[in-house]
């Protein structure tokens, strides 16, 4: 599966317990990155700069379902069950 344009629910709904740039410790789940750009791209994406954990996630159906809003539910469904 190809990751959704304008969708940036992986930028959102999980949290990263490691440094971003910009974010030294990280993000809360809920809580936007600081590189997530209005129209909800990544604008670190392709740079040397983003971090490997943004690097590894891969778009599939089952994370990222039909939607932008089925996305967005289910990464916070997949984070509340791993807390």
């Amino acid at each position: 599966m190809e990751c959704r344009s304008g969708c940036g629910a992986c930028c959102i709904s999980p949290s990263i317990s490691g440094p971003i740039p910009g974010m030294p410790d990280g993000k809360a789940a809920g809580e936007p990155c600081v590189h997530l750009l209005a129209d909800f791209r990544c604008g670190l994406f392709g740079r040397p700069e983003r971090p490997a954990v943004c690097d590894r996630f891969k778009a599939a159906a089952d994370v990222c379902g039909d939607s932008r809003q089925q996305a967005v539910w289910l990464l916070t469904e997949l984070e509340l069950a791993t807390r």
